[in-house]
């Protein structure tokens, strides 16, 4: 299992402890979609507008979206995020997340000077597109990855309550 995916279940977890009804988490994997991203750039048939919409493309827009916990996984390339994650928020317009969503931004580094992407990176770009993110980041270094219970028990701690919080407080939730 993933980083990410440890990350994600290990904050559910947490946070049905902390009593908010989450489900388990739904996984977006931008390679899978990296095709149709693509082709949403892409000329139509004779030059025409792009071709019609990419049913999982279009199910993963609705599920970042869509209100609740939303977690954003990549790995550190360059000292930022990877540029499919960067393809992908291009399409979700300004604000775009829908109301209700919370942030949770995690990163993966093979070096301790990438520890600030989480916050330098991928805080503003949540930000940007309409999410509160009121809990710091989390990078997992490669180093870390054998045992993961070490990073991610401190750091759910210190995330749950603030999460929690905030997703009680969502109309509707």
């Amino acid at each position: 299992m993933g980083v990410a995916s440890q990350a994600a279940k290990r904050l559910c977890a947490g946070l049905r402890e902390a009593g908010v009804d989450v489900t388990e988490p739904d996984l977006v994997d931008l390679a899978a979609l990296a095709v149709p991203l693509a082709a949403r750039f892409a000329p139509g048939p004779e030059g025409g507008p792009p071709g019609r919409p990419d049913r999982l493309l279009e199910r993963a827009f609705d599920l970042v979206c869509g209100p609740g916990l939303l977690m954003v996984a990549s790995p550190t390339f360059k000292g930022a995020y990877s540029g499919l994650l960067k393809v992908f928020a291009d399409q979700v317009p300004r604000e775009g997340l829908g109301p209700g969503v919370v942030a949770v931004p995690l990163m993966t580094a093979g070096w301790e000077s990438h520890q600030t992407g989480p916050e330098a990176a991928l805080r503003s770009l949540l930000a940007e597109l309409g999410a509160p993110v009121p809990a710091p980041g989390l990078t997992v270094l490669e180093a870390e990855f054998a045992d993961l219970d070490a990073v991610l028990g401190p750091w759910a701690a210190r995330t749950v309550p603030v999460v929690a919080a905030l997703l009680a407080a969502v109309p509707g939730r």
